[in-house]
């Protein structure tokens, strides 16, 4: 199994950005921790980060025909972009969304998920764990077909 796993703004700034909020792990461990669990359980991954929007969609259309699975945090483009869902719809690879904190209990603006409309799940709150839980998913989802 290929897995994408796409990271939006700010998300190369864990373990500065807001401690409090998204844990003291920075995002090198995050990385490792991806890679160590993929590795462990015959899942070859690709990691792909970026501050910009255009880049996340062109990650998501370059996916198509090369992975079985996306994991994405959009980061703040959660709760703003269309041309990231469009993308996901677009490509039909089978992605689940995952945010480090709650963001449901979070500001009100933070409430609306537009690229959650095309993913199979959605993990909130897990911390980094959260990513290891949707590459599950994912290995789950395959297996069912």
């Amino acid at each position: 199994m290929k897995i994408l796993v796409i990271n939006g703004p700010n998300i190369n700034m864990l373990g500065v950005r807001e401690p409090d909020i998204y844990g003291k792990e920075n995002f090198k461990t995050l990385c490792k921790t991806i890679k160590d669990f993929s590795k462990k359980n015959g899942v070859s991954v690709k990691l792909f980060q970026s501050n910009y929007e255009g880049d996340l969609v062109t990650a998501i259309q370059k996916a198509l025909g090369k992975f079985d699975g996306i994991v994405i945090n959009p980061g703040a483009y959660t709760h703003t972009s269309i041309a990231l869902l469009d993308a996901v719809k677009s490509v039909q690879i089978p992605t689940v969304e995952v945010h480090i904190s709650a963001v449901e209990n979070r500001e009100d603006f933070r409430q609306i998920s537009y690229i959650r409309n095309a993913c199979i799940s959605t993990i909130t709150g897990k911390g980094i764990n959260g990513y290891i839980d949707a590459i599950k998913i994912l290995m789950s989802h395959s297996e069912a077909k």
